[in-house]
């Protein structure tokens, strides 16, 4: 869950605008996809949760259904194959703002018809079908006649509305992960009950209809409108389920037998190219890697206007659906780091079709089994296939996000009891997406890629059409491996908080260096916390070219390395580990910093950084690496300084005195470097430079720097047209800064901007760009601004965290005070994060007791993380003001003298 021609034509695609209703009729679902017999329907296991009677399991959903896009409601009829395991006169499944109509319990054979009575649990989303008569084990039809709600929010069946050249418009999409199918359908809305769906829609005949299948059949009715039938589904669980309508167009390329499309709003098809080009690319891959090739007849990505809170993509099997500005490639603002968003977006959702789509996770305690694995192959595939924009890099940064979450009492271990739908939505987090991939990165690295591959494939083949725990993985890749990976894989994945490794190297003699590694734990909020403790593979090598020496620790371990050089551990930082070097040996490697790989260099900035500013390492440490790094550092290497830089420069942002004097540092540090890549793209400059060039920019005009706010100023002020001044690739980065020190005139000029603007992506942008000025009546604008109807509907919420990035305080009492309001323009899956993130980044201790009020006015005691986990980074923040800030002080005195 988060296009060129010519590139096209490499691949053997074609470019094709359809403006009908209907997908063309493709090939027949393969036999492995077929229904499942009744004959072989079982209880739920008890190791299975379940938050539903087992006594009943769908097997098929017959659904038909007309929306009312412009009344906010739709019309329904479901019928569904059931076999009843148990004698019982009442059928309970999930339903939510559904009204039934009417409800009939037939035998499979239709001999005999029983109405049942409907009763509704709104507060547990049921419904429960009362039946006269208990009713023997067999097979039955359940058939439901119903009404439900389309909303506007991405929850269930929704509406998103959106102006372009033709005017004001309006499509329909569906958003069912987690729980959000009994929105759109009476079901047995988890994972593990999976079923076959055959869908028909009942459509305005100008508009295009899409599912996850191809369209079977359509039939044109009176009223001008269309029936539109899709062909049946293979079982799979209903989260995965999609429906969507509205003015579209369709490019398709085929691909391995397989047609791919992605489905725009009329007018923007030509910016799917890139899109689509890399679909074609990335399937290709996947039918490769995984061994079973992609099951379905076709694949689409249907792009759409507007955004959530709480995802940018959804991995629907077969039609994946993702909001246009992470996916659409517009030439006349996108960025190199929007191509590269795109694309790895694009890997991430498609690995879905296997891991999660073909292979679904049984409870949502392993949604990681979807999430990590998909992030994982998302960063593989996109290193692998565009080895030109160094992705491989990002491994630290993935590694670090996980870890800056890890690290706080708040953590939780990557498989996670889950109990409630909104622990669900709330497991959707760092250490879901990026813990999981970092400890599938090491797990990879210690068995090795190819021993590795032979697992998933293995695993692929043994649960296609299946649910699946996280032991089901292991069992597979240490049955390849003939290792014991299942005991390492358990205690990364079944206990929370990072692993420390500490190293002290003695002096080299005779070639050899004795090494001592002593396992802690790292924590930024625990500081007297007794360890937990980990088998960990860490490698171990003197000097840059040395041979690593890998061992497993747990506690302690002594080895001798050869060579004489500095000690590094975790080269290639596929280690899921923080490495603290005592004091010479860090003397040692900090001097031999410019010779290090890059990825290497990144591991030592990062760790340094996260320990100094924790306490455990002097945070002058990184100051110095940071004042060591050459000019020509990898641009990723300058990013992760300039990140941090930014990061100091928020910490002092309630001392203006002190936080001036560490800007002028950072300025000059930064300075050069933006001066040597210059604002405009140089011909032949490497695809890693634009994304640095932006991050710079950006991160000097938060530093108040007076030469980048006047160059922007003057490139926002050329004339019309100068695509010199404002060339595209970096005409968001300028507008970002003009907005975020925007005068009163300037707020207003940009506001008329939005307003007239007809792209509902650049429109967003727009908005945002409003949403974060340095001036506090601008901002406090802003949020009166984001809750008016004006901006989308989708948009307002992104516009209070917009303003939450510059003002938390003022931004969380707005949207406090305006609770009704606010929760309008945010998806009920997000509601329980929402509101904790507008504070997140407070210094202010008072604000603390604020979010414990909200949580427990507003949240069940199970749903709070979010909420403590604010809490505990404002603390954190506080701690580090009062600790760290004093020692970067006394570091930039004796840079003075």
């Amino acid at each position: 869950m988060h296009f060129s021609l010519s590139a096209a034509a490499r691949v053997g695609a074609t470019i094709t605008a359809t403006a009908s209703l209907c997908l063309p009729v493709l090939t027949a679902l393969p036999a492995t996809a077929a229904p499942i017999s009744a004959s072989l329907v079982k209880a739920l296991p008890a190791t299975i949760t379940t938050q539903l009677p087992r006594t009943v399991r769908p097997t098929h959903y017959d659904v038909s259904i007309t929306p009312d896009a412009a009344g906010g409601r739709f019309s329904a009829r479901v019928v569904i194959d059931i076999t009843v395991l148990s004698a019982t006169d009442a059928i309970t499944l999930n339903a939510a703002d559904l009204s039934f109509q009417q409800a009939v319990l037939t035998t499979a054979n239709g001999v005999r018809a029983t109405p049942a009575t409907a009763s509704v649990d709104a507060a547990n989303q049921t419904a429960t079908f009362r039946l006269p008569l208990a009713v023997a084990p067999g097979n039955y039809r359940l058939a439901l006649d119903y009404t439900g709600l389309i909303g506007t929010q991405a929850v269930g069946l929704f509406s998103l509305d959106y102006d372009n050249a033709a005017g004001r418009k309006r499509a329909l999409y569906t958003q069912f992960e987690n729980s959000d199918a009994r929105r759109m359908i009476p079901s047995w809305d988890e994972p593990a009950y999976k079923a076959s769906f055959a869908l028909r829609a009942t459509v305005p005949a100008a508009e295009m209809a899409v599912s996850n299948m191809p369209v079977a059949s359509s039939r044109a009715l009176p009223n001008g409108k269309t029936l539109v039938t899709f062909q049946q589904t293979p079982v799979m669980s209903t989260y995965l389920l999609f429906f969507g309508l509205g003015e579209f167009e369709r490019a398709t390329t085929k691909v391995d037998g397989t047609e791919l499309g992605v489905i725009t709003q009329k007018g923007t098809l030509s910016q799917a190219r890139f899109a689509l080009d890399s679909s074609a690319a990335i399937l290709r891959e996947y039918n490769d890697y995984f061994g079973v090739r992609y099951p379905l007849p076709k694949l689409d990505n249907i792009a759409a206007p507007g955004r959530s809170q709480f995802f940018g993509a959804m991995e629907n099997w077969g039609a994946i659906f993702t909001f246009e500005h992470v996916i659409l490639l517009d030439p006349s603002i996108s960025t190199q780091t929007d191509k590269q968003r795109s694309f790895s977006i694009a890997a991430h959702e498609m690995a879905h079709q296997w891991f999660g789509d073909l292979v679904t996770m049984q409870w949502w305690d392993d949604l990681w089994l979807n999430e990590g694995f998909a992030s994982w192959m998302e960063s593989r595939t996109t290193a692998r296939l565009h080895p030109e924009w160094k992705t491989a890099l990002d491994a630290v940064n993935v590694r670090e996000d996980a870890m800056n979450r890890d690290a706080f009492l708040t953590t939780h271990p990557v498989v996670q009891h889950v109990e409630t739908v909104e622990q669900a939505s709330q497991a959707f987090d760092a250490i879901t997406y990026q813990k999981g991939e970092s400890v599938i990165r090491m797990l990879e690295h210690y068995v090795g890629a190819d021993t590795w591959r032979t697992g998933v494939r293995r695993y692929m083949a043994a649960h296609a059409y299946g649910n699946t725990a996280t032991d089901d993985l292991w069992r597979e890749v240490e049955r390849a491996a003939g290792k014991p990976i299942t005991a390492i894989a358990h205690d990364f994945t079944l206990q929370p908080g990072v692993p420390m490794i500490r190293v002290e190297a003695d002096a080299c003699v005779d070639g050899m260096t004795a090494v001592k590694l002593t396992q802690t734990e790292f924590s930024r909020d625990q500081p007297g916390k007794k360890p937990l403790s980990w088998r960990v593979p860490v490698s171990v090598q003197a000097g840059v070219d040395g041979k690593p020496v890998t061992t497993l620790v747990e506690g302690a371990a002594s080895l001798r390395v050869p060579g004489c050089g500095p000690i590094l551990a975790n080269g290639g930082q596929t280690g899921y580990y923080r490495t603290v070097y005592a004091a010479p040996a860090f003397k040692r490697l900090g001097a031999d910093f410019a010779r290090l790989a890059p990825i290497d260099q990144l591991g030592l900035l990062s760790d340094t950084w996260a320990l100094g500013i924790t306490g455990l390492q002097p945070v002058s440490d990184f100051l110095d690496l940071a004042q060591a790094a050459p000019l020509d550092a990898e641009p990723q290497v300058w990013s992760n300084i300039t990140q941090a830089f930014g990061a100091i420069e928020r910490y002092y942002r309630n001392d203006p005195q002190r936080r001036a004097r560490f800007d002028n540092f950072a300025v000059a540090r930064l300075a050069p470097v933006i001066n040597r890549l210059g604002w405009n793209a140089k011909a032949g400059e490497a695809e890693t430079v634009p994304p640095l060039r932006e991050l710079l920019i950006r991160t000097l005009s938060q530093m108040d720097d007076p030469v980048t706010i006047a160059e922007a100023r003057r490139r926002y002020a050329a004339p019309a047209g100068d695509t010199a001044a404002m060339p595209a690739p970096l005409r968001k980065t300028i507008l970002s800064v003009v907005a975020e020190h925007a005068d009163a005139a300037t707020w207003e000029a940009l506001h008329r901007t939005a307003q007239a603007e007809k792209s509902p992506m650049i429109k967003n942008d727009l908005y945002d760009m409003l949403a974060a000025p340095r001036d506090r009546t601008l901002a406090q604008k802003a949020l009166e601004l984001a809750l008016t109807d004006e901006p989308d509907i989708t948009t307002g919420s992104g516009m209070l965290a917009g303003v939450a990035s510059v003002y938390p305080d003022m931004a969380f009492d707005f949207a406090l005070a305006n609770i009704d309001k606010v929760n309008q323009r945010v998806d009920t899956t997000s509601r329980s994060r929402f509101f904790p993130s507008l504070a997140a980044n407070s210094g202010d201790p008072a604000m603390i007791g604020k979010i414990e009020d909200y949580a427990k006015a507003q949240l069940a005691q199970g749903s709070r993380r979010e909420a403590d986990t604010a809490v505990a980074r404002i603390r954190d923040r506080i701690r580090v003001r009062q600790e760290r800030l004093p020692e970067i002080d006394a570091w930039l005195a004796r840079q003075h003298g």
